[in-house]
């Protein structure tokens, strides 16, 4: 249904974390760099702020706190899972905001993680942006730069 309301259209994403845009496939892990989840890009965060990259739902946070999925309003699945292992720290240093089922706004605060609990466990603070079904977008476009909050990080062709 999504998509031939939505057939040819750009959505602009707006970055979800302040730092440096890398390719998928410079991420230290090879589920994601494989694209075994989905396509995508990386963030490599300056900042441990998450924003809402899209308007949405929050179709699901991990219990870890260290994913969120969110479906846009034109029906595209983003996970955003920050850092690499993160898992392992069974939510410590990670404080979520939202709950599965709430709508967000583009800028909306959904988590926010204490980069020096990563770095003092080892944990890569590298963040996959995954578009996790190919169905749901023709193409999309990213800016591989340094980006700041609300900035444009991506275009999705329906």
């Amino acid at each position: 249904m999504f998509k031939k309301l939505f057939k040819n259209k750009a959505v602009q994403m707006s970055t979800p974390i302040v730092g440096k845009v890398i390719e998928l496939e410079e991420v230290p892990d090879q589920v994601f760099s494989g694209k075994m989840v989905g396509d995508g890009f990386a963030i490599d965060p300056t900042e441990g702020k998450v924003y809402a990259p899209i308007d949405g739902e929050v179709i699901q946070i991990f219990p870890t706190k260290h994913a969120i999925g969110i479906k846009s309003t034109e029906g595209i699945e983003v996970l955003i899972h920050f850092g690499i292992d993160t898992v392992e720290l069974k939510g410590e240093g990670f404080t979520s905001y939202i709950l599965a089922g709430d709508q967000v706004k583009v800028g909306d605060l959904l988590l926010e993680v204490d980069l020096s609990v990563l770095e003092a466990r080892g944990k890569s603070a590298i963040t996959p942006i995954i578009f996790t079904d190919k169905k749901q977008y023709k193409s999309f476009d990213v800016s591989y730069k340094e980006v700041l909050k609300n900035d444009t990080v991506c275009s999705i062709t329906l």
